[in-house]
Order: structure tokens, then sequence, then C-alpha cells
């Protein structure tokens, strides 16, 4: 037989096994659908398993190997299949790329999460086909998707904005869980509001949420302000909370009000989670005050959803999916005194921890094809530390890293800030006497290198989480 008769009797049975394809799906939507209602997980792996021997006999020795791997792959697209009909839920919203909501709705296991960066007229034709199970919404679309709602809970309409939907009985119930959430975020901080004067800023649904909050928890005194508000009627402020998306990932750094300003201040809450510290945050850390970025509130309203999306419970798995999101999230920032082992170290740390690891000073090389004594000799300190500044702007906003920072990255505060935005910063202190110093053009000399140390022994000190002795290994 012909190559080209043997390939036309092959296009034949492809088009067999293609219409076999599609009634064998449509038959998984169906069994789907059944566990749906009857609360059944989508795989079993009993049945495979029975299937998978029973086609490794059938197919016979030279096949077996072969049909196995078609029919794994066979049960792998069903399961993608069914699990698309089985659990329709997701977030909506604009601009959603710094959300973690997908990976902490996909750690509790039961369902698949999307997030769905909808504009106004897409999301005005999402909601009425109705294509879902359960839906987180988020700016803009907290008070827009209101009309959308068959019942509004108790909750819901006293805020006035609506963050989840659900479905019970063919009606779309809206509620909010922001609530919730945030009592949450407070109750872990440590702060109460209970006779404090608090000045809320934004005017957003996440605000209405945390006025209803404040006004729970007996707060003798609430301001909502917009950004642009004239803050000087509230000076006084005893707690002041962030409502507004200010600051967030990629517009790191962003503020609305200088907490010095603030003089009465003793709390700060702030619903940004991507940075873990905004601007806000590390001004009130610096003043040695009680601080909560929006991590604590995020995870707290989206197990209350996952509740209502689901029937089950999950809110006492809000500390365990905290713990797992900030290990994943988090960079580990080292400092100390050049030669102090934060390369040798970092590697490690970053090996044995699973995140990537980050020089800053190799990217500084990097980018000018120059050793650092090159970059002194020919351009100057200046001219390396702005170049400084700007790398550490940027890796200070990536995530899930070990950061190895030069000796005097800390010189400069606006380096310490971008760095400890998602970062714990630890202090690598080495004794003098065994620092690394060839190839380091400011501490060359034993003089040198004991003048710079009680420089900046202080500076250390001061921007450090942790401090750790070494007396091993060498940058």
């Amino acid at each position: 037989m012909e190559l080209d008769e043997l390939r036309i009797k092959i296009d034949a049975i492809d088009d067999d096994l293609l219409d076999l394809f599609i009634k064998r799906m449509n038959l998984s939507r169906k069994v789907a659908e059944y566990k749906k209602e009857n609360g059944l997980p989508v795989l079993n792996s009993k049945r495979e398993g029975d299937i998978l021997r029973r086609i490794s006999k059938k197919s016979g020795p030279a096949l077996n190997i072969y049909a196995g791997w078609f029919f794994h792959s066979l049960f792998d697209i069903s399961r993608s299949y069914q699990s698309s009909h089985l659990f329709k839920f997701g977030l909506v919203g604009e601009n959603l790329s710094y959300s973690y909501s997908k990976t902490i709705h996909e750690m509790l296991g039961d369902y698949k999460y999307e997030l769905l960066n909808l504009n106004e007229k897409e999301f005005d034709n999402y909601i009425r086909r109705g294509d879902f199970d359960g839906l987180n919404i988020t700016v803009p679309y907290k008070k827009a998707i209101i009309p959308f709602c068959d019942e509004i809970t108790g909750i819901a309409d006293e805020i006035g904005a609506v963050n989840t939907l659900y479905k019970k009985n063919g009606r779309l119930i809206g509620t909010n869980t922001d609530h919730a959430g945030f009592l949450y975020m407070l109750d872990r901080s440590g702060l109460s509001l209970k006779n404090k004067k608090v000045l809320i800023i934004g005017k957003g649904g996440v605000s209405l949420a945390i006025q209803k909050c404040a006004r729970d928890r007996n707060a003798s005194g609430i301001s909502v302000a917009g950004r642009n508000h004239d803050f000087s009627s509230e000076r006084d402020a005893e707690i002041i909370i962030n409502a507004t998306p200010v600051g967030t990932f990629p517009q790191n750094g962003g503020k609305i009000i200088d907490l010095a300003d603030f003089p009465k201040c003793e709390g700060v809450l702030d619903v940004v989670y991507n940075p873990l510290c905004t601007d806000l945050l590390l001004r009130a850390k610096e003043r040695g005050i009680l601080y909560s970025n929006g991590l604590p509130m995020l995870v707290a309203q989206a197990t209350g959803a996952a509740e209502l999306f689901t029937g089950k419970s999950y809110t006492h798995k809000n500390e365990e999916i905290l713990a797992k999101l900030m290990d994943s999230v988090q960079n580990i920032v080292l400092i100390g005194m050049p030669g102090a082992g934060k390369t040798t170290v970092g590697k490690k740390l970053a090996e044995m921890l699973g995140k990537d690891f980050t020089d800053l000073d190799e990217i500084v090389m990097e980018k000018t094809g120059m050793s650092i004594p090159e970059i002194f000799e020919k351009h100057g300190e200046k001219y390396f530390r702005d170049m400084e500044t700007d790398i550490a702007k940027e890796c200070g906003k990536q995530r899930n890293r070990v950061i190895a920072t030069g000796g005097g990255c800390v010189l400069r505060g606006e380096n310490m800030d971008a760095l400890s935005q998602n970062g714990v910063v630890i202090f690598l202190d080495r004794p003098l006497g065994i620092l690394e110093t060839k190839g380091r053009p400011l501490s060359s000399s034993g003089e040198a290198l004991i003048k710079m140390y009680k420089e900046r022994l202080p500076l250390y000190e001061k921007y450090s989480d942790f401090k750790v002795f070494t007396s091993k290994g060498g940058n």
C-alpha cells in the first residue's frame, strides 16, 4: 500500500476519533453536572486506575505503554473540562495583575479561580450572561454590580457595596465579605477603634465597608476624605486607614499624606497588600506604632466568599493561608559591611528556601561592564550610588527573592525604603578582622574599615529587622 493511501486511511480514523472525542466530552460535561449536584470531586482515582489496567491488557505488550500515555492525556483533558463546568469562580475588576486572589482561592484546593480584567462594557455583558457560579467584585464595580443582583444581603445593603456574588436557588445574591475581612485585619493588628478618632482615606466600595466597621467598633469620630483632601482639620486622628489603591504595584512609593503631620496617630491600616509595606506603613514602622497591610483582610474576605461559593468552612484556614502567602512573596534582604558574606549566605539561603537570588552589585557590574573598583575610578562614588538606587527601587518591587546588597546601600534611605517594602531585612555582622577587603575601594585599609563600620553600624541597626553574627563566608 502506498504512503498516500495509508495517510488517507489515517485521516479517516482521525475523523472517527474526533467524532468520538466530541461525544466523550459531551458525556464528561454531563458527569460534571451530576458531580456538581451531588458534591462529588472531579478526580476518581480508583476508576481511572481500573480503566488503565484494562487498557493495558487489551492493547497488548507492544502498545500498552503508548495506550497508557494516550489515556492518561485523555483523562487529564477530561478532568480539566469537568473542572471548568464544575466550578466557575473568579475576581472581576480592572488592572488585576497585582492581585493574589487566584493564589489564595486555589490554595483552598476545591475549585479553579480566574482573574477577569473587564472594562465597563465587558463587565456588563459578562454579568448579564451569568456564566459563573460565584464572583468576587473589586474596583471599580462594587457599586455598579448592585442592579444586577436579585437579592442584596443586609450587610451589603447597609454598606452600599457588594464584593461577593453567589447563586442560591437560581437567584443571584450580592453580599459583602470586606466587612468581616477588615475586622479580621483590625483584630489581628492589635489595634482598637473604640473611642478613637478615625481617619479613613478613600470613598470607594472598600471605604464604605470600613466605615461600617468603625461604627460597629464604636469609634468616637469618623472622618472620610478623598485623595486630594485638605487634612488640616484631621491632624488629631488617632487611627489612620488608607482605603485607596495609592502605592499599589507597579506604582510603588506613592503617598497621600505625611504621617509626621499626625502627631497623635497610634495606628495605621492600609488595604494595599502589594507591596507588603507602602510608604505609609514604612513611616508607621519608623515611628514604632502598630500597623498592618491589607493581606490579612484579603485572605479573610476570600475565605468568607469561598464559604458562600461552596458551603464548606474555610475561615479556620486564614492563618495557614496567610503564612503560606507571605512565604511565597516576601523577600529576604541582606545588609552588612563589605565582605560580610551577603552573597555567599544569600545564595545558600535562596537555594534552601526555593527563592530567586539577586545581587545588587552584580547587576551594577552587568549594566556597566565594569567591576566596582573600575566604576569608582572612572565615574566616582556618586555615579555608582545613583545606579545602586535605581536598581534597588526596581528589585524592591519584586517578590520571593533573596537580595544581597552592597555594603553602602544603607547610606540612602530611599534604597532601604525600596528594599523594605517587600522584604524582611537581616544585618549580617561579621568581625572586622576577618572581612574580605580585596577589590573593595572604600575598605582597602584597616583604618578605613574601622571608620566605615562606626559610621554605618547605626544604619545597619536602624534598617534591620534581625541581626545575625557570622564568622564565615565573604562576598
